[in-house]
């Protein structure tokens, strides 16, 4: 099965800032005992290759380990070589995207307008994220998605458990979800970890009342 149907199957993808090779591990534990089984770690992550390394070998079983925040072909590059198995941006890099292509890696680039989301699938991406999509709220995705049924929209920025089934319902395929799941650096003993279970519980329950 392609990742962009896993992740549309999945429909959470959770962001992960600041984590480190330490905690990654728990990190991806705690979110798949809640359900969450798709992840993007960020590309501004110190030592990110060497974390998304770790994250690739001790993954629970089924777990997408994505990164995230990739501005240029060349941080895509050393983080496929990391084993990273798919690539967020927050933008729209048409060389990115070749790069991508070559190495056979799904991206999902970011994009606001018509212009973008239809250039992003010319060049390659099946499905793109619609960022920052609290800018514009959901009402946005059902009308982009009217004349561009052929692109599958993840949408990021200001998703949390009150709002995300409002996206879901209005077009988009899966949702990116950043510190309101997961905020690293406050993950500090095992009540902080089972929160975060909580938390993944929560948002999967929530997407499941979406068919």
């Amino acid at each position: 099965m392609r990742i962009v149907e896993q992740i549309k199957q999945h429909k959470i993808v959770a962001v992960i800032r600041h984590a480190d090779e330490d905690n990654i591990v728990p990190i991806l534990n705690a979110l798949a005992a809640g359900g969450v089984y798709a992840v993007e770690i960020t590309a501004e992550t110190p030592n990110v290759q060497r974390v998304i390394e770790v994250a690739v070998k001790e993954a629970p079983k089924d777990m997408l380990i994505g990164a995230g925040t990739v501005l240029d072909p060349e941080t895509a590059r050393a983080v496929i070589m990391a084993g990273a198995q798919f690539i967020v941006s927050p933008t729209l890099n048409v060389e990115t995207l070749k790069l991508t292509n070559r190495y056979h890696i799904e991206t999902i680039p970011g994009v606001l307008t018509p212009t973008e989301i239809q250039t992003a699938y010319e060049h390659g991406a099946s499905m793109v994220k619609i960022f920052p999509a609290n800018t514009f709220g959901p009402g946005y995705i059902k009308n982009i998605r009217g004349p561009l049924p052929h692109v599958e929209a993840m949408v990021t920025g200001g998703i949390n458990v009150d709002n995300m089934n409002e996206y879901l319902k209005n077009g988009s395929a899966a949702v990116g979800i950043g510190s309101n799941l997961v905020n690293a650096k406050a993950l500090t003993d095992e009540t902080s970890y089972k929160q975060l279970t909580e938390r993944a519980k929560a948002f999967v329950k929530k997407s499941q009342e979406i068919q």
